[in-house]
């Protein structure tokens, strides 16, 4: 990043410094070698207008690039090519303590899902995705405020007599309704063409206590106990928990974690949590693996040093939120025709 923030700089005096400044177009003047940086419309207008880009290790953060799939992202509006509206719902890695909001995934070509996070989220491929928070703050992370009106609390609480219910509780009460498999399957041409509409359930609570067990479940994923896979090593191979490209089997019962380590013994019922075109375990086995960028040569690694256990610990993890995921799922009631 700090390269690429040279790279720029640099365009921004020689922009400056240009004897002809009548003739010169933009994307003429700067340097078109995309291993070195890619000029967005945006970029070249801030070049333009003189705009120093500056480098601070406050601004690296955990993101959540895919489902249940960190990644490290250097968060500024100059060298995003869109931050959108991410700045008011997680300005700072402090409101990530305390802040939640429903990623959800909307467009034509995949299914509509949506996950909890309490991270900075892509905005998707194939169609795009929004972000609904529980907060919204100012851009320094002050000035917090909640993002559910005092008018829908009204509202619910009069819809179902009841005083008790808060602004957490129809968030949660949302997210449940949100994972109902029969609202999605009613509702699934509407919902790849226009955002949810949420009924009210015969039973809010049933939804809202769903709900939050499934939040629990989704933002903290990483914690979650590890299902009790049978590892299988091969005796003639060096101890290594490195990945480079994971891989099931036929039948998806064994995963070929790599040439020193099998996990065996992955319930097919892992794979009933679905989250657009795969299931959760599959973003992780689809995403945690080496990379090279073909534009660039930069090399995306996974591994971690300093925690080389935690992909194989991930794995574990998201099959335990997998089939929890789905057991609160087929417990949640049935949905009145007509909501």
């Amino acid at each position: 990043m700090r390269r690429i923030i040279d790279v720029y700089n640099a365009h921004v005096s020689q922009w400056r410094d240009r004897e002809d400044t009548s003739n010169v177009s933009v994307d003429d003047f700067v340097d078109d070698d995309n291993t070195k940086i890619k000029w967005s419309g945006d970029l070249k207008t801030a070049l333009k207008k003189g705009i120093l880009a500056t480098f601070s290790d406050e601004k690296l953060r955990m993101s959540l690039y895919r489902p249940f799939t960190r990644s490290f992202l250097f968060f500024d509006r100059l060298m995003n090519n869109g931050t959108y509206l991410l700045p008011y719902i997680f300005p700072t890695p402090e409101t990530e303590k305390e802040n939640q909001a429903i990623w959800l995934k909307t467009g034509q070509e995949w299914a509509m899902f949506a996950l909890m996070v309490n991270r900075i989220p892509d905005v998707l491929p194939q169609g795009g995705s929004q972000c609904f928070p529980f907060y919204i703050y100012d851009e320094d992370g002050t000035n917090r405020r909640e993002n559910i009106t005092d008018w829908a609390v009204q509202n619910f609480r009069t819809h179902y007599a009841d005083d008790t219910i808060t602004k957490w509780d129809i968030f949660n009460y949302t997210y449940g309704i949100l994972h109902h498999p029969d609202y999605r399957e009613r509702y699934a041409a509407d919902l790849k063409r226009d955002l949810p509409h949420i009924p009210y359930a015969d039973d809010f609570w049933a939804f809202a206590r769903a709900g939050a067990q499934l939040a629990e479940l989704h933002v903290h994923y990483e914690t979650q106990p590890q299902y009790p896979l049978t590892f299988v090593e091969d005796a003639t191979k060096q101890l290594d928990f490195r990945v480079e490209r994971m891989k099931f089997s036929k039948d998806k019962t064994r995963l070929l974690y790599n040439d020193f380590l099998t996990l065996e013994g992955i319930p097919q019922a892992a794979f009933a949590y679905r989250l657009g075109p795969y299931s959760a375990l599959e973003w992780v086995v689809n995403q945690y693996r080496v990379k090279s960028e073909r534009r660039s040569g930069i090399v995306n690694n996974p591994n971690d040093a300093e925690s080389p256990r935690y992909i194989v610990g991930l794995i574990g993890s998201v099959i335990t939120v997998s089939l929890e995921t789905v057991e609160i799922i087929e417990g949640l009631p049935a949905l009145p025709h007509g909501t």
